[in-house]
């Protein structure tokens, strides 16, 4: 059903799967790279509790730690 949708395949699968379906590396990549952010982001207290009252502060938190996350 998925197939006839066009969904692709992104996450890798076991070594020994039969037949092997092919995944697009570059979207992997991405994938990757993207999770590990959200990751680094949840290591902030403030930002995996959502401690913030406002949808404006929180944005405000989410930025100022991505700032400091790329920083590194």
């Amino acid at each position: 059903d998925l197939d006839a949708r066009g969904a692709k395949v992104v996450i890798s699968q076991h070594p020994r799967r039969i037949p092997p379906r092919a995944i697009d590396t570059e979207m992997y990549t991405w994938r990757h790279l993207i999770e590990n952010f959200f990751c680094k982001l949840k290591e902030l207290k403030r930002v995996a509790l959502r401690a913030d009252k406002t949808d404006q502060s929180f944005a405000a938190m989410i930025h100022l730690a991505a700032a400091v996350i790329n920083s590194r």
